[in-house]
């Protein structure tokens, strides 16, 4: 195997290069169009927070896989574990003959997830898998069927989690009819509808209870920091009024931490960032390192309301993958992570405050740890600027520092660096993108 020796950002040829470009055309012929990539570079080996692609470019990683590589990448405390694995077995399924490694992450989710009452887990492949399931115990619990989610909310590309999903296209256009009693309500979008987090759950609440009746609500499904939907920080108080609200009315609080989990915002779920307590969790995407695993976890009582073989999947919870997440959990703990995710704040957040006011461009810098975006907006106004969006998005991977674009809009720059990556490359990076939006604002 190649190794990545890399460290520090190197351009041998353009971006993508001969190479990648030619494997671009081999996958033209065999993979579905609907499959699309951000950066069409062929990645070779990886290591830490750079990609080595198939022209010999090394790039830096502003992306980790969307959230997922959260310690970094071929990090040994988890290729180690795996190649052990590996060398044991790779499946038996748990539902046949069970592993300890599943119960060992499940220990670990009981041990970091928040609030202390008695918790159980159950595992699955994907962030998507873990939401569905999330919903599927809440309404086995409570016997109700009603389900709510917010503008601008994501939560997968299953038929149900389309459902919850808001934004059209591509996640949800020409895919129905979709899953029923699913019931959208306004959010809180501070840079957009200038309310506080109050006045934005009451608007919420009032909503549901004239339009769907808290006693008919399962549950409420949320992202404690929005992902696809533009890195959204709901305003402060929004999130326990909420909270507070649905245990008044019985019903299950659902936090979908599955890009929020895992030291990304600077604690261990950005639920805790205003002591909110959920029902129940779901967690995919930082939590085995680049394996496919996800959890829902939660209140005891919740998940055994559900009768045996209601939950489970045959690769859910994967000997290999639950090694990747101890490994991953591991170096978390030791590195600790989530102060590296506050050290990342404390650089880009005025680096990217500075860039806004130099340029006039940037309408709103937001995020919280390594879960960092700027909502770019035509000079003078909030409207969005999805064009330039998406240049200063080129700009920078033909320089070679992949980032991300997202929001409903498609008019915010996110940052989602591994927690591990070193001072220098993050300012190598930022200094990539501050030129990238110089440049682009100014034509």
């Amino acid at each position: 195997m190649t190794v990545t020796t890399e460290t520090q950002r190197r351009l041998r040829t353009e971006i993508p290069g001969p190479a990648s470009r030619a494997l671009q055309e081999r996958r033209a012929a065999v993979v579905a169009a609907g499959v699309s990539s951000v950066l069409p570079v062929y990645v070779t080996s990886a290591e830490g927070g750079l990609l080595t692609d198939a022209d010999g470019n090394v790039l830096i990683d502003f992306g980790s896989g969307i959230a997922v590589t959260n310690v970094g990448h071929a990090v040994p405390a988890v290729v180690d574990r795996v190649r052990e694995q590996v060398g044991r077995f790779t499946h038996t399924c748990f539902m046949v003959t069970p592993y300890e490694g599943y119960v060992e992450v499940c220990e670990a989710l009981d041990k970091l997830t928040p609030g202390t009452h008695e918790k159980r887990s159950v595992l699955f492949n994907s962030g998507a898998e873990a939401v569905e399931n999330a919903v599927k115990i809440a309404r086995a619990a409570t016997g109700r069927q009603a389900v709510v989610v917010f503008d601008h909310a994501y939560h997968g590309r299953t038929n149900l989690t389309m459902a919850l999903t808001a934004k059209s296209i591509p996640y949800k256009h020409g895919f129905g009819p979709f899953a029923p009693e699913v019931y959208r309500v306004p959010g809180s979008y501070p840079y957009r509808d200038g309310l506080s987090g109050p006045e934005a759950a009451r608007i919420a609440i009032d909503r549901i209870e004239k339009q769907i009746g808290g006693d008919q609500v399962a549950a409420v499904v949320l992202e404690p920091v929005q992902g696809e939907g533009g890195f959204i920080e709901p305003a402060p108080g929004f999130l326990p009024a909420l909270s507070r609200w649905c245990t008044e009315n019985g019903v299950v609080f659902v936090a979908d931490e599955v890009q929020t989990g895992f030291c990304r915002t600077g604690e261990w779920f950005a639920s805790t960032h205003e002591d909110v307590v959920p029902d129940l969790i779901a967690t995919a995407k930082g939590i085995a390192g680049g394996l496919p695993l996800a959890a829902v976890t939660g209140r005891a009582e919740l998940l055994d309301a559900v009768g045996p073989g209601g939950l489970g999947g045959t690769y859910g919870g994967n000997p290999i993958a639950c090694a990747a997440a101890l490994g991953s959990i591991e170096v978390m703990r030791q590195e600790n992570l989530a102060a590296s995710a506050k050290r990342i704040e404390s650089t880009v957040l005025p680096r990217l405050r500075a860039l806004a006011e130099e340029t006039g461009v940037i309408g709103d810098v937001r995020g919280r740890g390594a879960m960092l975006a700027a909502e770019f907006v035509k000079p003078g106004t909030t409207e969005p600027d999805a064009d330039l969006t998406k240049r200063i998005a080129q700009a920078c991977h033909q320089a070679g520092v992949v980032v991300l674009t997202c929001g409903t809009y498609g008019n915010v720059v996110r940052l989602l660096p591994p927690l591990s990556l070193s001072t220098e490359l993050l300012d190598e990076g930022l200094t990539v993108l501050e030129h990238a939006v110089r440049t682009e604002a100014a034509k």
